[in-house]
C-alpha cells in the first residue's frame, strides 16, 4: 500500500479542478508528490510527468524554478491540477524540490569508496518508472546520497531480471541530531532490456533501526541491514 509522508501532508483531491486564474481566496486543491520535470530551451518547467504516466503543460510556476535547458529532471512538488481560459487541465506549482534521483552505479565506481551510514525508510511505493523514497536520516551535517548497483541478473524463463540496490549515504560530521528527510528516487527503466518483462528490486539499507518516525516494516533483516522487495512492471 502506497503511504504519503511527504512533510507532513497527504495527498489531496486530485479531481478538484480551479481555474489558473482564479485569486487564490480559498484553499486550493493542492498536491505534494514526486514528479518527472521536463525543461523548454529557456529553462523553465514546460511540462510534468505524473506517477500514473499523464503529462500536463504547466500554466504556472510559481517556485520560479530553472532547470537545464530541454533536460528532465525528477523533483518533488507542491502543485494543483488547474484550467486555462479554454478548459484545459494543466498544473500550477507552487513549491519545487530536486529529487535525489541518480542512475545507480556499481561499487568500482565510486572512487573514494562507497559510503554505509544509517537511515530509516519512512515510506516507499512505486512510482512511473522509478521507486519512491521517503528517508529518514538523523546525523547532522552535509548528506551525500547515491544509488549502489550491486547485482544485475538477466531475465528468466518468464521475463522476470533482478536487481539489486544498496543506498550509499555518506555524513561528513556524525553526531546525532532530530530527524531530518530525504527525497529520493530510483530510476529503473534502464532495466527493461530486451526480454524484460518484469524487474524485481531489492533495495536495501544500512539502519541503526532508532527512528522518532514510523518506518516502514522491511521484507528482510539482517545485520543492521533492512531490504525491501518490490516489482517494477514496465509501461
Amino acid at each position: 500500500m502506497r503511504k504519503w509522508y511527504l512533510a507532513g501532508l497527504l495527498t489531496l483531491l486530485w479531481g478538484m479542478l480551479a481555474a489558473c486564474g482564479d485569486d487564490d481566496d480559498y484553499y486550493p486543491s493542492v498536491q505534494l508528490e514526486f514528479l518527472t520535470a521536463a525543461a523548454g530551451a529557456d529553462g523553465a518547467i514546460q511540462s510534468v510527468q505524473a506517477d500514473d504516466g499523464s503529462v500536463l503543460p504547466v500554466w504556472e510556476d510559481r517556485s520560479k524554478t530553472h532547470l537545464e535547458p530541454g533536460k528532465k529532471l525528477r523533483i518533488v512538488s507542491n502543485y494543483e491540477i488547474c484550467l486555462n481560459e479554454t478548459g484545459e487541465a494543466g498544473a500550477r506549482l507552487y513549491a519545487v524540490m530536486k529529487a535525489i534521483a541518480p542512475l545507480p552505479k556499481p561499487a568500482a565506481e565510486f572512487e573514494d569508496g562507497i559510503k554505509l551510514e544509517p537511515a530509516s525508510v519512512t515510506s516507499l511505493w512505486m512510482g512511473y518508472d522509478y521507486l519512491n523514497i521517503l528517508l529518514s536520516v538523523r546525523q547532522t551535517g552535509k548528506h551525500a546520497l547515491h544509488f549502489i548497483e550491486e547485482e544485475v541478473t538477466a531475465p528468466d524463463s518468464e521475463g522476470v531480471a533482478t536487481v539489486k540496490i544498496m543506498l550509499y549515504h555518506a555524513v561528513q560530521q556524525t553526531v546525532q541530531d532530530y530527524e531530518k528527510r530525504a527525497y529520493v528516487s530510483v530510476p529503473l527503466r534502464q532495466y527493461v532490456t530486451e526480454g524484460v518483462k518484469k524487474v524485481k528490486v531489492y533495495f536495501s539499507l544500512h539502519s541503526d533501526a532508532v527512528s522518532d518516525e514510523p518506518y516502514v516494516k522491511p521484507d528482510s533483516e539482517e545485520d543492521g541491514v533492512k531490504t525491501y522487495v518490490v516489482e517494477y512492471v514496465p509501461r
